[in-house]
């Protein structure tokens, strides 16, 4: 049988692939904080304040509406949680896809820190120059 806090990523991930962000914060935490690495124009670290703006606003423009993210597997127990995934989008016209690691950190069964790790970060900045 799964953990509750595996249910808890999936259900806040369907959220999220819908486009309800509201849905996705739902699950977390009021002082949940975003790890995005990197050097591009969405990296950085966020608080639930800007999550919507600019996180979700950076996003938008810089994939010009092509990102996708496709939930491989869910790993989860009472404190952490281990989601990944595949992104794919366009810049410029040219497809990009990678997998990526998203670790959270889960206090009282809600998201309280996201962590994303790509399987190569410097080819992911590259895309997004």
């Amino acid at each position: 049988m799964a953990h509750p806090n595996d249910q808890t990523l999936r259900t806040a991930y369907e959220a999220f692939g819908r486009g309800d962000f509201e849905g996705y914060l739902s699950h977390c935490t009021a002082d949940v904080i975003f790890h995005i690495p990197g050097r591009n124009p969405v990296s950085g670290t966020y608080t639930r304040a800007q999550f919507l703006d600019p996180f979700i606003k950076r996003l938008g423009a810089t994939f010009g509406g092509t990102f996708r993210e496709k939930v491989i597997d869910v790993f989860a127990n009472d404190d952490r949680g281990v989601v990944l995934a595949r992104h794919d989008f366009s810049r410029r016209g040219v497809p990009f896809t990678y997998l990526t690691v998203h670790l959270y950190a889960i206090t009282e069964g809600r998201l309280a820190e996201f962590r994303e790790f790509p399987e190569d970060q410097y080819a992911l900045d590259a895309a997004l120059a």
